[in-house]
């Protein structure tokens, strides 16, 4: 976790889980893009994602639930 989330206390997560197929189909340029959208918005504190080849897990933090919502 960057040091950005871990200085802001509290704050709140969504998490997105995706099962993975054989092939990338275009699944690493979309992460891109949404972190990129996502990065712009108000609150927004950052993003971790992690995946293998059977599941890919990400993780946004946010500084409030109204943040999410909008």
């Amino acid at each position: 976790m960057n040091a950005k989330i871990k200085q802001q206390i509290p704050y709140y997560a969504v998490i997105f889980t995706s099962l993975r197929t054989g092939s990338d189909n275009g699944y690493g340029k979309m992460a891109q893009a949404m972190e990129q959208l996502a990065s712009k918005r108000k609150g927004f504190l950052g993003i971790e994602s992690v995946r293998d080849n059977k599941i890919g897990i990400t993780i946004s933090y946010w500084e409030s639930l109204e943040d999410i919502g909008h």
